[in-house]
C-alpha cells in the first residue's frame, strides 16, 4: 500500500475527468507532479503541486486549476477535507480509516511492505567491490561492499531486475607480483629461510597457507626452477585462492555476487578488447595521435609519442585516452571499455559501479566510453565511496598482521558483527568520510543509530511477550491482529506514527531513484525515534501502554499497530542486510 502513489493515480483520474468535461485541455502531463507530506503536519496529510505543474499548459491560473482538482478529490471517500494553499498547492486531510487500513495492509504484506513496481522489471547491473585478487578485503572495501549490496537490494525492492556483479582485475602486473609472493611462501613451506619479504611483494600472512598448499601440490618441482616455468601456474593457483578468500570475507558480511567476470579470461582472453576497439573504429572514434603532457608534469619529463587514442573528448571527457601501452599491450582503460561493452551486450542499459574515492578521476573516461560504445543507449552511474577511519575510543586501530599493511574486513566483522558493520557503513552518504569507532558502535544509546533502530524492533517484540503474560493463550498472529478493533487506534501520536510509516514506500522509491541507500538508514532512525517517544509515554501513564491488562480489545489494536511498526522496521533492515533483533541483551 503506497498512499502517495495511490493519490497520484487519483490525480490522474481527476485530470481525465476535467478534460472530458472540457474544463481542461487534453495533453496535460502529471509527470512532474508530486504527492508528498506537507512541511507543516497541521496543513493536512498530503500535499500536491499538480495545479502548479498543469497551469501553464492549461492556460489557467494555478489556484483555479487547484480548485478544480480539489473539487474532484473531495468526492473521494478517503478524503476528509481539501484546502488550497499558497500559489496553488492542494492539501488533503485524509479520513482516519485510511491509517487503520494501512495497518491491515502491512499485516497482510509482511516484510514485503514497501516493495514497488517503479523499476518496471528493467535490468540494472550493479558492480561493486571488484578488488584486485591479491589479498583479503580491507575496511575500505567493506564500505563499497555494503553500499553496493544495499543499493542492489533497494533497486530490487522497487521493481528493477538487478544483477550483482564482481569484476576480477586479474590481467595486470599485480597478479604477477602475487604469483612471485606465493612462490616465496612456497619455498618457505619447503623449509627454506626466505628472510624479510622483499619490497614490492605482498607481505601478508594470508599467503603462508597458499605457500603450503603449493608445496603439497608440487613438492620440490618449482623450488629452483626459472620463473618462466612456474609463473603462469602459480598465478592461476594464487588468484583462485585469493578469490576463495575474498568470497569468504564477503560472505561474512552477508554479501554474495551473482556474477564474477574475469578480466583475464572473459575480457582479454576472449578478444573483447579488440571487438570494442573495432566498434569504435567503425564510427571513426579511434586515431593515432600525440597527447599533451599531463597536468603538473613538466615538458622535460614527458616523452611525446604516437599512440592509439579514443576520442573521449567528443563524449565529455577532458582529453582523449590512450588504448595501447608502449609495449603494445592494451591499457587498463581499454580492457575496462570492453568490460562495460560486455555488460551492455548482456542486456544492461543501466550500469552502476561502486568505486573507491581514489578512482574519481576515472569516471569521465568510462562514462565517455559507455556513451560511445552503446551509442547513447546505456546510462552509467558511479558511486564513489570515501575513506573509513577505523578507531577505538578515538584512537586509530593498528594494522592487521594477517594482511600485512591494513585492517581487514574480517577483523572488523569479527570484532562487532556483520549487522553493526553494515548499518554503520550506511549512516553517512557514501561520498562523505566515515568515522567507525568500535567503542561508539557498542554503545547502547540514542547516539548509536544501529542500536537505536534494533532496539525499536526488539522493544516491539517485548510487548508481544508481555501480552502473552497478561492474556495467556492470546492469538497475536498477523491474521488475528488484522481482525482487531482498529477503531481503538485513535490517539494523535499513534496516528502520527502511522503517517510516518505510510511514507516508507515513497522513501524507498526516492532513494532508489537517487541511488542512495543511506536514506533508508536515516529514515529508520527517525521512525525509531518517533516510536521510542510513543513508548516512553507509558512510563508515566499506564493507560497509554501498548499492553493494557484491563482491556484486551485495546491491547490487540495496539499490538496490531506495533506489528505494523515492527514489520516496517524489519523490511528496512532486511533491505540493508541487517537482521532485526528479537531482544537486546
Amino acid at each position: 500500500m503506497n498512499i502517495f502513489a495511490d493519490f497520484h493515480a487519483a490525480l490522474g483520474v481527476a485530470l481525465e475527468a476535467l478534460v472530458a468535461e472540457g474544463k481542461l485541455p487534453p495533453g496535460l502531463d502529471l509527470a512532474r507532479a508530486v504527492v508528498e507530506p506537507p512541511r507543516d503536519p497541521s496543513h493536512g496529510d498530503l500535499s500536491t503541486n499538480a495545479a502548479l505543474v498543469l497551469a501553464k499548459g492549461a492556460g489557467t491560473k494555478p489556484r483555479d486549476v487547484a480548485q478544480m482538482l480539489a473539487d474532484k478529490l473531495s468526492a473521494d471517500p478517503r478524503v476528509e477535507k481539501t484546502e488550497i494553499a499558497g500559489p496553488g498547492f492542494v492539501n488533503l486531510r485524509l479520513n482516519v480509516s485510511i491509517w487503520r487500513d494501512l495497518v491491515r495492509a502491512i499485516l497482510a504484506q509482511g516484510t514485503a511492505y514497501g516493495s514497488g513496481k517503479a523499476g518496471g522489471g528493467r535490468p540494472v547491473n550493479v558492480e561493486y567491490v571488484s578488488a584486485n585478487p591479491t589479498g583479503p578485503m580491507h575496511v575500505g572495501h567493506c564500505r563499497g561492499a555494503v553500499v553496493g549490496d544495499a543499493l542492489a537490494s533497494l533497486l530490487d525492492k522497487t521493481g528493477f531486475a538487478v544483477t550483482r556483479e564482481y569484476y576480477i582485475n586479474d590481467a595486470g602486473a599485480q597478479v604477477d607480483t602475487l604469483a612471485r609472493s606465493a612462490h616465496l611462501r612456497y619455498r618457505e613451506a619447503l623449509g627454506e629461510n626466505i628472510g624479510p619479504i622483499p619490497e614490492g611483494y605482498y607481505p601478508g600472512e594470508y599467503l603462508i597457507q597458499v605457500g603450503k598448499d603449493l608445496a603439497a601440490k608440487f613438492g620440490e618441482k618449482y623450488r629452483a626452477a626459472p620463473e618462466a616455468d612456474w609463473l603462469a601456474e602459480f598465478r592461476e593457483f594464487a588468484i583462485s585462492a585469493m578469490m576463495d578468500l575474498i568470497r569468504a570475507d564477503l560472505a561474512a558480511l552477508g554479501v554474495r555476487h551473482a556474477v564474477f567476470t574475469s578480466e583475464r579470461r572473459n575480457i582479454v582472453g576472449e578478444g573483447r578488447v579488440e571487438e570494442a576497439i573495432d566498434r569504435l573504429k567503425l564510427r571513426d572514434l579511434v586515431y593515432t595521435g600525440v597527447l599533451e603532457p599531463p597536468k603538473g608534469m613538466k615538458p622535460d619529463d614527458w616523452e611525446p609519442r604516437p599512440q592509439l587514442l579514443f576520442k573521449a573528448t567528443e563524449f565529455g571527457d577532458d582529453v582523449d585516452r590512450p588504448l595501447r601501452k608502449s609495449d603494445g599491450s592494451w591499457t587498463y582503460f581499454a580492457a575496462d571499455m570492453a568490460y562495460h561493452l560486455d555488460k551492455y551486450r548482456r542486456g544492461f542499459v543501466r550500469l552502476i559501479d561502486v568505486w573507491g574515492a581514489d578512482h574519481g578521476g576515472y569516471v569521465k573516461r568510462v562514462d565517455a566510453a559507455v556513451k560511445a560504445l552503446s551509442e547513447g543507449r546505456a546510462s552509467f552511474e558511479v558511486k564513489l565511496c570515501q575513506m573509513v577511519n577505523l578507531m577505538d575510543k578515538g584512537e586509530p586501530v593498528k594494522m592487521s598482521k594477517r594482511s600485512g599493511n591494513f585492517v581487514t574486513l574480517r577483523d572488523v566483522v569479527d570484532e562487532v558483527g556483520a549487522d553493526v558493520v553494515r548499518f554503520v557503513m550506511l549512516t553517512r552518504k557514501q561520498d562523505q568520510h566515515l568515522d567507525f569507532d568500535y567503542a561508539k558502535v557498542r554503545e547502547q544509546s540514542k547516539d548509536n543509530p544501529v542500536f537505536y533502530v534494533q532496539y525499536a524492533h526488539a522493544r516491539h517484540r517485548s510487548a508481544f511477550r508481555q501480552a502473552q503474560q497478561a492474556f495467556p493463550g492470546i492469538d497475536t498472529s498477523d491474521a488475528a491482529l488484522a481482525k482487531a478493533d482498529l477503531d481503538r487506534i485513535c490517539d494523535a501520536e499513534e496516528l502520527a506514527l502511522l503517517r510516518q510509516i505510510s511514507g516508507f514506500p515513497r522513501m524507498l522509491e526516492a532513494a532508489a531513484d537517487a541511488g542512495e541507500p543511506h536514506r533508508v538508514a536515516f529514515w529508520l532512525y527517525d521512525l525509531a525515534s518517533q516510536f521510542h517517544a510513543l513508548w516512553s509515554r507509558g512510563n508515566h501513564e499506564t493507560a497509554l501502554r501498548f499492553v493494557v491488562p484491563e482491556d484486551r480489545a485495546l491491547t490487540l489494536a495496539r499490538l496490531a499497530l506495533l506489528r505494523a511498526l515492527g514489520l516496517t522496521v524489519a523490511s528496512g533492515l532486511e533491505l540493508l542486510g541487517v537482521r532485526p533483533a528479537e531482544e537486546m541483551r
